[in-house]
Formats: C-alpha cells, sequence, structure tokens
C-alpha cells in the first residue's frame, strides 16, 4: 500500500481501528473519520495515522462537508472505507429529523462515497463498504425506510445492511466505465463496542461476545479487499471471510439498487 491514500470512517473503535492499524503497517497514508476531537485525535497519534477528520456521519451535511474538507486538504484517495454505523434498541432520529439507523449506516455511505467519486476516479479507486449477514433478514421498506411506524432495531439494522449492498452493486454498475471498483463485505460476529450503546441489545451481545471475533480478526475482509492484488478489477460483489459469497436473494434484485439510488438521491 505504499504511496496509496485511505480514508476509513468508523475509525476510532473496533474493526475500523483495526483496518487503519493493518493499513499503515503496509505503508498506507491512512486519514481517520471519528466524531469525538479527543479521541480520534489519541487514535491518530497511537496509529501514527496521516491525519483526520471530525463529523458526525449521521447528519447529511456533515457528511458532505467531511468529504469536502478532505478532497480539499489531501486531493486523493485510493480507497474509501465505509465503516460507521450502529444499532439502536429504540427509534431515534439525527437533528435532521432522519432516523438514525438509516441516516448513519446507509445514507453516510451514500452520500460520502458520491462526493469523493471524482478523487477516485482520478486512481480508478476501490469503494468497500461494510455490510453484514444482517442483510439476509433485511427488506427495504419503500414507503416508510425511516420506520416511523413498527419500528424494530433488528428489521431496520437489516434493512441498512441490505442497502449497503445495494448501494455496493448499483456504484459499481455506475462506475464500470470509470475504473472505480465497489464491493460489500460481512465482517463477521466481532466483539467489539458496537451495540453496547444499547441497554437491551449490549447485554445479549455480552452474552455471545465469547463465540465473536476479534477486532482485528473482523477487520481482515476490510483489509483484503482495500489492498490485496487479487481483487483487483473486481466489482459489485459480496466477500465474507476474503471470499466471494452469494448475498441473499434480495440484494441481488438490480431493479431494487436503482430505486434505491433514486430513494436516497431524494435526501440529498
Amino acid at each position: 500500500m505504499q504511496g496509496k491514500t485511505v480514508l476509513i470512517t468508523g475509525a476510532t473503535n473496533g474493526i475500523g481501528r483495526a483496518t487503519a492499524e493493518a493499513l499503515i503497517l503496509q505503508s498506507a497514508e491512512v486519514w481517520l473519520v471519528g466524531r469525538n476531537p479527543e479521541k480520534t485525535a489519541e487514535v491518530q497519534a497511537q496509529l501514527g495515522a496521516a491525519g483526520f477528520l471530525l463529523a458526525d456521519l449521521s447528519l447529511r451535511g456533515e457528511a458532505e462537508r467531511v468529504a469536502r474538507d478532505f478532497a480539499e486538504r489531501v486531493g486523493k484517495l485510493d480507497v474509501l472505507i465505509n465503516n460507521a454505523g450502529a444499532i439502536y434498541d429504540r427509534r431515534q432520529e439525527s437533528r435532521e429529523g432522519i432516523e438514525l439507523t438509516w441516516a448513519l449506516n446507509h445514507l453516510a455511505y451514500f452520500i460520502v462515497t458520491r462526493e469523493l467519486l471524482p478523487l477516485l476516479r482520478e486512481s480508478r479507486g476501490r469503494v468497500v463498504n461494510v455490510s453484514s449477514a444482517a442483510h439476509v433478514g433485511g427488506k427495504i421498506r419503500w414507503n416508510d425506510p425511516e420506520f416511523k411506524t413498527g419500528y424494530s432495531a433488528w428489521a431496520a439494522y437489516g434493512q441498512s445492511k441490505l442497502a449497503n449492498i445495494l448501494f455496493t452493486r448499483e456504484l459499481a454498475y455506475r462506475e464500470r466505465d470509470h475504473g472505480v471498483t465497489a464491493n460489500a463485505l460481512h465482517p463477521g460476529m466481532v466483539a467489539s463496542g458496537f451495540g453496547r450503546n444499547n441497554e437491551g441489545l449490549g447485554k445479549l451481545l455480552k452474552l455471545v461476545q465469547p463465540l465473536s471475533l476479534s477486532d482485528e480478526q473482523g477487520a481482515q475482509t476490510s483489509i483484503y479487499l482495500a489492498s490485496s492484488p487479487d481483487v483487483e478489477g473486481l466489482s459489485g460483489l459480496y466477500f465474507s471471510n476474503k471470499r466471494v459469497t452469494e448475498p441473499a436473494a434480495q440484494a441481488l434484485d438490480d431493479a431494487a439498487a436503482r430505486r434505491l439510488w433514486k430513494l436516497s438521491e431524494s435526501y440529498l
């Protein structure tokens, strides 16, 4: 990764941080996106990252701004890793009035990537989208993607992870003539801080922690997709354990992928 520039969202915890650390060890110039100023600065210093940017990615304006700031400050991008995400046991809205799971787990991916496409086209770069096997139970609620009625944490999360794959496939199709590749992945069940912001879900995740992967293990597929020559030119695919894996049938619906793109644009 010598000479390659990488931007990672959600890079101060869990697999995001582990991915950053591994790519820095491969000599990449890694930039971190975090929300907490003190923590993000601390992680940058600990890892020796090239720099960091601050943003609350659940806010559309912040997602746009951080991408533009990066483009102005750095001006080069070879790999974008959309990693930031969360699950919420009760329905919450961002300051912009958008349900948080949808805002952070899907719209942030869409907005940051869209803003950085000019740089990625220049480098014929890679987009790596962290999804989840939770997409298997996901369904896009076209008339109510923000769960204004009938909210369920797992349903909202599953929808967002399905959206990650559909977005990846449509992005790969749209960028096929520009040299930009896009792939999604399942990191595995990771024993990180994910989900610990929820009382009920946090207890459940703590119970399964002994069966879970470490952050370093969970980061392996992200690292592979960001750096391996084996995936050069591959695009629109879903990976698990560093292997191409068939996602659920609803994640292969190209009409749904196009429809999701249009729905996402309606938030801009």
